[in-house]
């Protein structure tokens, strides 16, 4: 059972309880990005078990008029164990989404990952078009990552980064993560067709892509986690197109130990939800 404190930033343990708050964000002009938490598999029972989960999430999603599509890690689906185990769970997934008429992101992990990553989500784009994939600012190749993808059926999705690379790889310092951000957004708004996803809750670069949208036409969307400021959310989504990420099931510790050490005010978020007179 999710203790209140985690509950927050969880839609629940179950499947049910994911659709469920879907659901809620559906009536509330908002999509869900589901993800059935889990990573780092060496198991491949394990791996192709949570494959299965998302299939049968897809078919839940279908046929319904839920705004709502499905995130995947390359580690939960078996890329640890190898490439292969990796692609012979992903590649099925993204072709039951595909006919299901369901979305399908690829999550980016640690930097050592990037290339595996992007090299499915390169064949699925072309292959489907029913699939994005992440992109982290705060490494040092993402410039030329986003002029290889630039052209790519698909969509991106732009974030900071919340991993921790050396700086042989990556960027270190808060000025230079936010001025990267802020160039690679303006990049994807110039050359990006297809739409650009951002997900951050920093107010400058939610404002910086109205300001863009407005300056280029591109399509776009924020991309939001559960759990942090859900009321402005709310509010953003009569303004902006607007998807929450809505993480869920049995293995949430890791996920709640993240979000609390990544950012010092999510921990103000987490004990407000227990007493929000505080």
């Amino acid at each position: 059972m999710i203790p209140p404190v985690a509950s927050q930033f969880l839609a629940g343990e179950t499947d049910a309880e994911a659709i469920a708050h879907a659901e809620h964000l559906t009536d509330h002009n908002m999509g869900a990005i589901l993800n059935l938490l889990g990573e780092h598999y060496d198991d491949r029972a394990e791996a192709a078990a949570d494959a299965q989960t998302y299939q049968r999430l897809v078919d839940d999603i279908a046929g319904t008029d839920l705004t709502a599509c499905i995130s995947v890690k390359p580690t939960q689906l078996g890329l640890d164990i190898s490439e292969d185990c990796f692609r012979l769970n992903l590649d099925p997934l993204v072709r039951h989404a595909y006919e299901h008429n369901v979305f399908v992101w690829i999550d980016m992990e640690d930097y050592d990952t990037t290339d595996e990553t992007l090299a499915a989500f390169e064949e699925h784009a072309v292959e489907f078009g029913n699939v994005g994939v992440c992109i982290q600012a705060n490494l040092r190749r993402t410039k030329a990552d986003l002029e290889r993808l630039a052209d790519l059926p698909g969509k991106v999705r732009l974030v900071k980064g919340a991993y921790n690379p050396p700086t042989a790889v990556a960027y270190d310092s808060k000025e230079r993560i936010n001025r990267e951000t802020e160039e690679c957004l303006r990049y994807m708004f110039e050359h990006f067709a297809d739409g650009v996803a951002l997900g951050s809750h920093d107010p400058e670069l939610i404002t910086l892509a109205a300001d863009l949208h407005a300056q280029y036409g591109t399509p776009y969307e924020l991309q939001l986690l559960m759990g942090v400021r859900d009321s402005a959310q709310y509010d953003l989504a009569k303004h902006h197109p607007v998807w929450q990420y809505v993480p869920y099931g049995t293995k949430w510790p890791s996920y709640f130990y993240r979000r609390m050490t990544e950012r010092t005010e999510n921990i103000g978020f987490a004990f407000r939800a227990l007493n929000p007179l505080s």
